[in-house]
């Protein structure tokens, strides 16, 4: 049996192989609402032998979308159909996760596929954007309103009532993101972070409201289900947020009790030099893994393609898990190729063995 198709359990947890779909935003809801192309998109995934299938960026509040199609879990009825998700991916042997998300001052476009532009309040469907200062992510982009602690507490119950719904949902992992210049990570970083409070400064304060979230999530969040952070380990600019910084902040994450780093990189301003190839981020989660050991598992994403490089990554100890986003948006049944290419036995959907 390859590294990659290993079991582990994680907690109350049992994930079947080292994959994670990684979230991707699809950009296809109506009001937040999950429909019967969700059902399609990520039940096929886990038919194709996904360990772990994640839901992309759920919005927490309505204004904490990034576009008007992002997927949302901010009102109750939004449970039903994310309930009929999470269940076909769970009677198909993959672990059902879901990624929480606010945009912060990202939020309020338009997206479809790589076409993307901002809506302004005044706009049909556009809406006033928050962040911890009043800068925009690029010019063309509104200026967002700085947030009042009254805004940060309202944050922090949304997240928390987010995850209350995604346990009633029936998910088994839920995923805090705070990485690629959204809500939480704007936090972090000190390139959109100028605040002179308790939010602001060094990094201690910066992160202060993503553990602040972590541990109101912690307080509803059953503790034998686990709980994942997605990080940018890097800005890619000077005066940024650094690989150091990341190192530091995977060891405090791994001190309260969260579960799993999930570590990409950027995002957070626009046009930064970003050396994309294949496994271009593993280096930042090599790093972390090294730091922080046994005590927290570590995710790598980043043009993760084939089965043999997902397998060295494993092998190699710079990760726990791969999480591959484009590669299966090609090919759905990925986990399936690979399992045949690295002679491992990998359940196979009865109707579908003639073809494996």
């Amino acid at each position: 049996m390859s590294k990659l198709f290993s079991e582990l359990n994680v907690k109350s947890v049992r994930f079947r192989n080292r994959i994670i779909t990684s979230p991707m935003c699809m950009y296809s809801a109506e009001d937040g609402f999950a429909s019967d192309w969700h059902l399609v998109h990520y039940g096929s995934r886990a038919m194709g032998g996904a360990g772990t299938v994640m839901l992309e960026a759920t919005a927490v509040c309505a204004d904490g979308r990034i576009g008007v199609g992002d997927l949302g879990i901010w009102k109750d009825e939004h449970i039903a159909p994310l309930a009929k998700i999470a269940a076909f991916i769970k009677a198909r042997g993959s672990v059902a996760a879901i990624q929480l998300a606010h945009a912060g001052r990202k939020g309020s476009t338009w997206a479809s596929g790589a076409e993307s532009h901002a809506l302004m309040p005044e706009d049909q469907d556009g809406w006033e954007v928050i962040a911890p200062s009043a800068i925009p992510f690029s010019p063309d982009m509104q200026v967002p309103r700085e947030m009042t602690h009254e805004d940060i507490m309202a944050i922090r119950k949304s997240f928390s009532d987010a995850a209350v719904r995604a346990l009633k949902a029936g998910f088994d992992l839920i995923e805090i993101h705070s990485a690629h210049g959204y809500l939480l990570n704007e936090f972090s970083s000190p390139i959109p972070n100028r605040r002179t409070d308790n939010y602001g400064g060094n990094r201690e304060n910066r992160t202060r409201l993503l553990f602040e979230v972590i541990e109101d999530v912690k307080k509803v969040w059953p503790e034998e289900l686990p709980i994942a952070v997605r990080i940018s380990a890097t800005d890619w600019v000077e005066e940024g947020w650094t690989s150091d910084d990341s190192v530091w902040l995977s060891l405090r994450l791994a001190a309260a009790g969260v579960d799993l780093v999930d570590v990409s990189t950027g995002g957070t301003v626009p046009k930064a030099k970003i050396p994309v190839g294949p496994g271009y981020q593993l280096p930042f989660a090599a790093a972390i893994k090294r730091a922080v050991k046994d005590t927290l598992l570590v995710g790598t994403v980043g043009l993760i393609t084939n089965a043999q490089q997902a397998e060295t990554i494993l092998v190699n100890g710079d990760a726990d898990f791969v999480l591959i986003a484009r590669e299966f948006l090609r090919n759905p049944y990925f986990p399936l190729h690979a399992a045949k290419e690295l002679r491992s036995e990998i359940p196979v959907p009865k109707p579908y063995e003639l073809a494996f």
